[in-house]
């Protein structure tokens, strides 16, 4: 795992998914939590707690399922796959997408700022969709040692933001990763083969590619397609 003492419990010995609370949003705080399987979710009217599932929810792409429709809509898509040209924009979409399955949006503005700064520092990364000029679509997600931890995602146009997750697929996939970590599980990742593993079996393979040191995003990340 990562070098050094964590300033967080071990998600190993806990019986919980909250493995514990506090309003630190500091880049060396964010880095030190996602190298040990752990992310902060904001709750309204709780304090920030940070979270580890029992049950995490990684996408193995020798599982990958793209359906028939999904392959057709990459051959035709019109959209330009970038990394990292638009982060600020990317995740502010994201905190101002509709979810029909959420009430509000986690990704508020001390969110946003910390991760931006987390960007800016090299942990956190963004896959643009373009039509054009226009932001289509994309996601964001954390480097955490060789592991891609997915955040959120959005999309203006059909299709945009599923094919930016292909295309980051391809990307992770070409870097020598085995797998996408999706946090939890929901209807979009579980349609594509993700599934759920206990967390002791997500922490030991995150060990094993941190282990392995592969770099996801090398300083030129300014990948087009």
């Amino acid at each position: 795992m990562s070098e050094g003492r964590s300033r967080f419990p071990s998600p190993r010995k806990s019986r919980s998914d909250v493995i514990a609370i506090g309003d630190d949003l500091r880049v060396e705080t964010l880095r030190d939590a996602y190298r040990h399987g752990i992310f902060p979710w904001p709750h309204e009217d709780y304090p920030l707690p940070w979270f580890s599932p029992r049950k995490r929810t990684l996408l193995f792409f020798d599982e990958l399922h793209a359906g028939r429709s999904l392959r057709k809509a990459i051959r035709r898509a019109p959209y330009t796959f970038t990394i990292d040209r638009d982060f600020a924009s990317v995740i502010r979409a994201c905190g101002e997408a509709e979810r029909p399955e959420q009430d509000g949006t986690w990704i508020e503005p001390r969110i946003i700022d910390a991760y931006i700064r987390l960007h800016e520092a090299g942990d956190a990364h963004s896959i643009e969709a373009w039509d054009g000029d226009e932001l289509a679509g994309g996601l964001y997600g954390i480097d955490a040692g060789g592991v891609f931890t997915g955040e959120s995602m959005f999309h203006r146009r059909n299709d945009a933001s599923k094919l930016a997750l292909l295309f980051l697929v391809d990307h992770l996939s070409a870097r020598g990763a085995a797998f996408l970590d999706c946090q939890v599980m929901t209807p979009h990742v579980g349609a594509l083969g993700a599934r759920e593993v206990p967390r002791a079996r997500f922490l030991d393979l995150l060990e094993e590619a941190q282990s392995a040191d592969i770099t996801l995003f090398p300083p030129s990340a300014g990948d087009e397609r």
